[in-house]
Order: C-alpha cells, then sequence, then structure tokens
C-alpha cells in the first residue's frame, strides 16, 4: 500500500493527475469521489474546494503509478456521471510539480478589497494592477455575508473580497504597487496590502486613538462650546490634526481656555458621545476572540474611562484635567499623550503583554496617531486626514469601525453569531 514514501521500481511508473469536478453541490460528494482514490491506494497530493451559490468546483491532484491511473479515472467518471457532474483530467510533469511545491509558502500576500460594495469595475481595477506587478492570484474569498439583492435602505451593508497573490515582490516593487492601488479612481473602496506572514496571523492588541475614531466627535470641542470658546478652540484643534502646529502647545492653549468649566459638563458630555459606526461589534468580535484593546488618546481620560466600562477596553491612557472645587483649573495633571507618547505607550504595552510589536495593531485619524500607525505592525488610518491617510500603511474610510475585522483576515460566518 502506498504511503508517504515512493515504493516504485522506477520513478517512471509515476503519475500526477489532476482532477477537476464542477456541478451541483450536495452532501457527500467529497466522500464518494475521494473513496475511489483510497480504493487504487492513490495519495492525494492536494485538493480544494469552492462554493458559489449551489455549484460546486473541486480539485484534486493526486499521484498514482501508471498500471492504475486509467482504473482511477474511469470510476471517477461513471461516478461524477452518475452523480450529475462534470469532471477533467490533465496530467502534470514532476518537473512541474516540485516546481509548485517549492514555491509554496513564500511571497505571499493579502488584498482586502472593502467597501459598501464590491464592484465588477473595482475587482478588474485591482486584479490588473496585482497582474501588471507580476503577482498571481491563487485564492479568492469573500470575508462578508451574501449579499441581498434590495440593496439596505439605511446604506449600512459591507463587502469585502481577500484576495491572496504570490510571487516576487522587490521593496520598490511594493511600494509601485501600493501606490497603484492607492491612485484608482474607484470612489467608495478601501484597499488592503498587506504581506501574508506569521504576524498577520497572530495579532494580539489594538490599539486606537479615541476623539474622531472610536467616537464621532473631539471631547476637547464640546467641552470648549459649554465653556463659549468653541471657535478659538476648534481652530486650535484643526491645525493641530492637519499636522500644522505641535500637539502639546496646542494642547496647553486649548485646555487654558476650559478654565472655570464645572466638572458636571463632562459627565453629560460622556453620556451623549456619539459612537461610530460598528465600535460595538467589533469590540464584542475582538474580545470573544482574544484581543487586548487600548486607547491611546490625546483627549481626556475621563471619557477613556467612560468607553473603558462601556466596551471593555483592557487599557485606557490620556491626558488628566486638573480640577479643583469642581471646576477646571485650565490645567492637566502629568506629561501630555501626543503622538511621540502614543508610540511609547504601545512599545510599553507589547511588553506586557508579551508580543512583537509586529503582532501589534494601531487605529487613529490624526497627525499626532502617525508614530503609532507605522510602528505597529498593521498601522490604520480611519476615515482619516489626508496627510495622514498618505503617510499610513493601510486606511479605513468606506464603512465603520468593524470594518477593521477583515483586515485582520476574519470572516462574517465565523464571528457573528
Amino acid at each position: 500500500m502506498i504511503e508517504n514514501e515512493y515504493d516504485y521500481k522506477t520513478m517512471n511508473e509515476i503519475e500526477i493527475i489532476q482532477a477537476n469536478i464542477y456541478g451541483y453541490d450536495k452532501p457527500g460528494l467529497a466522500a464518494e469521489l475521494t473513496e475511489i482514490l483510497a480504493r487504487y491506494d492513490a495519495f492525494v497530493l492536494d485538493i480544494g474546494q469552492a462554493n458559489i451559490h449551489s455549484s460546486l468546483a473541486l480539485g484534486i491532484l493526486f499521484r498514482t503509478t501508471r498500471d492504475k491511473s486509467g482504473f482511477i479515472m474511469k470510476d471517477l467518471l461513471f461516478k461524477c456521471s452518475e452523480l450529475g457532474l462534470n469532471i477533467r483530467f490533465a496530467p502534470v510533469e514532476e518537473a512541474d510539480y516540485a516546481a509548485w511545491v517549492a514555491r509554496q509558502g513564500r511571497n505571499r500576500y493579502i488584498v482586502t478589497l472593502l467597501g459598501r460594495r464590491v464592484t465588477a469595475r473595482h475587482l478588474a481595477d485591482v486584479s490588473k494592477v496585482i497582474f501588471e506587478h507580476g503577482l498571481n492570484i491563487d485564492a479568492i474569498k469573500r470575508l462578508t455575508g451574501r449579499m441581498p439583492l434590495v440593496p439596505d435602505e439605511n446604506d449600512r451593508e459591507k463587502s469585502c473580497i481577500e484576495l491572496s497573490v504570490r510571487g516576487k515582490l522587490s521593496e520598490e516593487g511594493r511600494k509601485s504597487l501600493q501606490g497603484a492601488l492607492a491612485t484608482l479612481p474607484e470612489k467608495g473602496l478601501d484597499i488592503s496590502f498587506q504581506t501574508d506572514d506569521i504576524y498577520r496571523r497572530s495579532r494580539r492588541l489594538i490599539c486606537f486613538d479615541m476623539d474622531s475614531t472610536l467616537i464621532h466627535a473631539e471631547c476637547i470641542d464640546e467641552l470648549a462650546e459649554r465653556a463659549g470658546v468653541g471657535a478659538q478652540v476648534k481652530a486650535i484643534t484643526e491645525s493641530a490634526m492637519r499636522g500644522e502646529i505641535d500637539f502639546c502647545e496646542s494642547f496647553t492653549r486649548r485646555v487654558a481656555l476650559l478654565k472655570g468649566l464645572d466638572e458636571s459638563v463632562m459627565e453629560d458630555i460622556a453620556r451623549n458621545l456619539p459612537y461610530n459606526e460598528g465600535l460595538e461589534r467589533m469590540m464584542m468580535i475582538l474580545k470573544r476572540v482574544g484581543y487586548k484593546t487600548a486607547i491611546l488618546s490625546g483627549g481626556f481620560t475621563y471619557f477613556g474611562k467612560y468607553l473603558q466600562q462601556k466596551f471593555g477596553f483592557d487599557y485606557v491612557y490620556a491626558n488628566e484635567l486638573e480640577i479643583e472645587n469642581g471646576k477646571l483649573t485650565g490645567r492637566y495633571v502629568g506629561d501630555v499623550v501626543d503622538g511621540r507618547r502614543k508610540a511609547e505607550l504601545l512599545k510599553l504595552l507589547c511588553q506586557v503583554e508579551g508580543i512583537n510589536l509586529a503582532q501589534a495593531v494601531a487605529v487613529g485619524d490624526g497627525a499626532n496617531d502617525l508614530p503609532m500607525l507605522s510602528l505597529a505592525g498593521l498601522g490604520i488610518a480611519y476615515h482619516a486626514k489626508p496627510k495622514v491617510k498618505a503617510n499610513a500603511q493601510q486606511s479605513l474610510s468606506s464603512i465603520g469601525l468593524d470594518g477593521i475585522l477583515y483586515f485582520l483576515g476574519l470572516k462574517d460566518s465565523q464571528i457573528d453569531p
């Protein structure tokens, strides 16, 4: 009986055959077809199956001997006819098989297409860029649930297609490919390009900015409105987010304008924070699959702690406002959590959790998030300013926060109840 070792008299007796089977899917097909291979002691070298709607596409690459190959193909042909399936056979040369094996696991990348809808134009344009850079698509799968025929009236649909590609790509070639993907004219589509390595498959920590990332607001602007200095603070905030002025300087100037505001205002704002789309679903699933989560914010600890209690974040690092006699003093306590500090905290949390930086994810929208976005194994600019998107590894602008789950390779059918 043929096991894992060759027991043939000569290599000339070996035959490698690929069987491609397609037709209407039904339970038990794989069992009946592989039973024939087992009957003749054939050795399965590779097998793969895909289903679209009710249609089956099954490929089986097997090794046998010339004295048995004819019987195997005849029995498979008769069985497929009985089951209403079509089958085609293709011989594979040993040299071609050896070359194919040598390429396995090397130079593999993942391209993720994400938006409200992924269209044929999106797929065509992305596939063309991949081809023009010498890469080959060897697997395509849908990560989101099946698309309804009637669009959602609230436009809250999500569509995600993941492409597994392989080929040699220099650092210059990678930059060229990512640049080409970033400049595609299609609107409403986010495209992630990642190396498919052990770190991508073992992310363990996700660090988030808070204001305009987890929540659809800048808390300091909300406080400023209550203090009657909204226009002044907002102007400083926008300038800082664009990277035009130093964050520490802008933070000190903005906090000073809040002097005299009653502490009770903070509680009222916290209770009415507008959460960004997908936050609750994202946090539920991240906790379910064992991720550690952190808020690293240039905003305020008060609001970060509120989100921690509501959604279960593991860590919160933000700025502490000084309060005396129930009033804000216009000063803060401790060091400012700016871009540099966020990067330091990311490193610290990786040490605490005992993980490599490549296993960390960072998500933010402002210029002060760029240090941690560039440091993490996966940095995602979320609905970010143009400067931030241009300098981040990846960007997400088409859907809500739960789109991050697809960049991690999670699939709706695996994570939703």
